[in-house]
């Protein structure tokens, strides 16, 4: 199963992008994880918050197959433990399915098609983190979940 994430905003430019570059790395051990970064819109100062969803949201549903099971990274979706994260990456494995993909909204969230579009919400936090920070926290945990899957003690 291939795992995507998809994201709205920079690719590069933070000092969170070496960690992230390592966790990215580490996962090609288990996994063809494909990050996918959609560039910030343009010229938004005369866009509602509702339009540049909408337009951020067609974006994304561009990156998106019809079979692909989608989970938004979202503040209001369900809280896992790593342990139990893990084995949610299990079951979806299990399913057969032929790719796993993970979204990162923009400033203002998703729209209304991308919610529609969703299999599962996830929350990584309550808290409300950069999408840089996201980005490496989620590669993190998805590095972990795997680790937990084959024993490997980097979890202890």
């Amino acid at each position: 199963m291939k795992i995507k994430l998809i994201w709205i905003g920079r690719t590069d430019g933070d000092v969170f992008d070496e960690a992230i570059q390592q966790y990215t790395k580490k996962l090609r051990f288990y996994t063809v994880y494909e990050p996918i970064a959609i560039p910030y819109l343009k010229s938004t100062k005369s866009l509602s918050q509702d339009e540049q969803k909408k337009r951020e949201g067609e974006l994304i549903l561009k990156k998106i197959e019809p079979g692909d099971v989608v989970v938004l990274l979202d503040e209001r979706g369900r809280e896992f433990t790593s342990e139990k994260f893990a084995q949610f990456i299990q079951q979806q494995a299990n399913t057969g399915q032929k790719a796993l993909v993970f979204v990162i909204g923009g400033a203002y969230g998703f729209s209304e098609a991308v919610y529609a579009r969703q299999n599962f919400k996830i929350a990584l936090s309550q808290l409300t983190f950069p999408h840089i920070m996201t980005r490496l926290i989620f590669a993190e945990q998805l590095y972990r979940a795997f680790t937990i899957l084959h024993g490997e003690p980097y979890h202890h």
